[in-house]
């Protein structure tokens, strides 16, 4: 009996060197362009962060780029991510996330305080909140937000730091009392974590740090 061989282009051998190769190749293409446009990506990234800090930092308050002086500590057993602006070399005021549980899912926020405590600004930057009800939380929506500027834990006291329908001094929306008593609850929260840490949060580590640190 005869035996014909395959051209070598028809082998299986063949076909499947062919293949690795080309995964090869197209692997390789994709990490020489991703170590490329990398730096270009993290300035980027660098940029969009900044013009969201802006919105609670107001810039009397810094000199340097808060966005790259990002920081991360484990306090209260939980990570938490914030930013620091500086003048002169000290921090003077920090950018922290926070979270809260409204009614319709997580509400994620970032606060501005500065070194002595006090809210520079608050803004919800994302929720899935009703619209036409619970959305008033956002800036485009009202200035209901805006009224946290300024305040401080004792500023109102504790009492104060509910919505009206609970005694406090915050106004609620019609029909989504959830919503605002959860981001009151939030802004809170962070003040009072902020008030057990600051010494951890407001330390002179070297700009761009990132850090882990747990009492």
């Amino acid at each position: 009996m005869t035996t014909t061989l395959l051209p070598l282009r028809q082998q299986p051998r063949f076909m499947a060197l062919l293949l690795g190769g080309f995964a090869l190749l197209v692997c390789g293409s994709v990490a020489i362009s991703s170590r490329l446009t990398a730096p270009q990506i993290l300035l980027r990234q660098q940029e969009d962060t900044q013009r969201l800090l802006t919105q609670v930092l107001p810039n009397s308050l810094y000199d340097n780029m808060p966005s790259q002086d990002e920081v991360t500590l484990t306090l209260d057993d939980q990570p938490i991510h914030f930013f620091r602006a500086r003048q002169g070399g000290k921090v003077s005021a920090i950018a922290l996330f926070a979270s809260s549980r409204g009614y319709g899912g997580d509400i994620q926020m970032l606060l501005g305080i500065d070194a002595q405590g006090t809210l520079t600004g608050v803004r919800v930057i994302s929720h899935t909140e009703t619209p036409g009800l619970g959305d008033k939380i956002e800036t485009a929506k009202g200035d209901w937000i805006l009224g946290f500027d300024g305040l401080s834990l004792h500023k109102p006291d504790d009492q104060g730091w509910h919505v009206k329908k609970d005694g406090g001094q915050f106004d609620s929306f019609t029909g989504a009392t959830i919503t605002p008593r959860a981001v009151v609850k939030g802004v809170h929260e962070s003040l009072q974590l902020f008030a057990r840490h600051s010494a951890q949060i407001l330390d002179q580590s070297p700009v761009g740090s990132t850090s882990t640190d747990k009492e």
